[in-house]
């Protein structure tokens, strides 16, 4: 009797921890369903990332701006054509207002990158954090099921500082990386990567 009273409490209490567990998550569940159900700015309808990276000498990020090798008329270490970069911040935003309707979703996103450096390859390497570029991506998404989207993008890069005038003979004025454009597409995501954080799911 002793030993049939000492296992039944151990198997009641290992079964409460699951038991627990799963009211603590249909209860998570719920309030996350009730919180989303906001029409305007739900949970999370502002979302994304920034990154910042570092290009080591020798590896500079060429921006399609310069000739290279440069022409001897440039004046070689002295030439005013340095648009290679050295350092990158960049950032992934999603806005995602509505929280119910068919609107939710829909989705608009903003996608920025700054470039930065002072560098000729093989003639001047530095730390310079001159500015050199402003490229972006600006869009409207719209959510399928199965982890697809629909996609509109505009893509621009605008000059920054000198980079904004002609800078002499090796100045190849270009538009910058990947110039003006615009795209219509269909993103797929799968492993559950970017649908975390999204405030409504399909």
């Amino acid at each position: 009797m002793k030993r049939t009273f000492i296992f039944l409490s151990a198997f009641l209490a290992i079964s409460v921890f699951p038991a627990r567990a799963q009211t603590a998550a249909e209860s998570n569940s719920a309030s996350r369903l009730a919180a989303e159900s906001r029409t305007f700015f739900p949970p999370n309808w502002v979302r994304g990332y920034t990154d910042f990276s570092v290009a080591p000498s020798h590896n500079e990020p060429d921006l399609g701006r310069c000739m290279f090798p440069q022409p001897a008329s440039a004046g070689g270490a002295a030439s005013l054509c340095t648009a290679y970069a050295r350092y990158i911040l960049s950032g992934y935003v999603e806005f995602q207002p509505l929280g119910r309707t068919p609107a939710r979703h829909f989705f608009l996103f903003f996608e920025p990158k700054f470039s930065f450096g002072r560098n000729i390859p093989q003639l001047t390497y530095t730390a310079s954090i001159l500015p050199i570029a402003f490229d972006r991506s600006v869009g409207i998404g719209f959510k399928l099921p199965r982890n697809f989207e629909l996609r509109a993008t505009q893509h621009q890069v605008d000059w920054l500082g000198r980079y904004s005038k002609s800078l002499g003979t090796a100045d190849l004025h270009t538009n910058g990386p990947y110039g003006l454009y615009a795209t219509f597409g269909v993103r797929w995501s799968f492993g559950g990567y970017g649908r975390q954080g999204a405030p409504s799911e399909y």
